[in-house]
């Protein structure tokens, strides 16, 4: 009984950390320059969230400690390839994007299986990879 009161008091405890609960989105300075709307509104539904300044924050991006893994993975989504800074950032890695998505590399597993809207039909990532690599090739 003691061990259960112990973990309540610690999660209890983690939901003052303020790592992770700020969801506010930067503002978009640039946009790289679509092949397609299809391309800007498959790479919306699949990749924005962490690749861009538009996170669309779920209600479980509240609790911690889920909330801070989510903003850990924002983060490194953002310093990688963020479309809102695009050439504002030193090493946006545009140019990776078709290659990571056609090696099951994105999006993540478990943003996936979080996020089913973000799975992307074969076809339509057949379409994504194509765009990405006209517009950033």
């Amino acid at each position: 009984m003691n061990k259960l009161f112990i973990g309540i008091g610690l999660v209890v405890v983690m939901q003052f950390i303020p790592y992770g609960t700020n969801h506010a989105n930067p503002e978009i300075v640039q946009e790289p320059n679509w092949d397609s709307i299809k391309t800007k509104e498959l790479f919306n539904k699949a990749c924005a969230d962490c690749h861009s300044n538009e996170t669309k924050y779920p209600w479980y991006a509240n609790i911690a400690p889920v909330s801070w893994l989510i903003q850990h993975d924002i983060d490194e989504g953002r310093e990688h390839f963020n479309v809102s800074m695009w050439n504002q950032q030193s090493k946006n890695k545009g140019e990776d994007a078709a290659e990571e998505l056609e090696d099951g590399e994105m999006p993540m597993g478990i943003y996936a299986l979080m996020h089913k809207e973000a799975v992307l039909t074969a076809q339509e990532k057949e379409d994504l990879i194509k765009g990405l690599k006209a517009t950033f090739n």
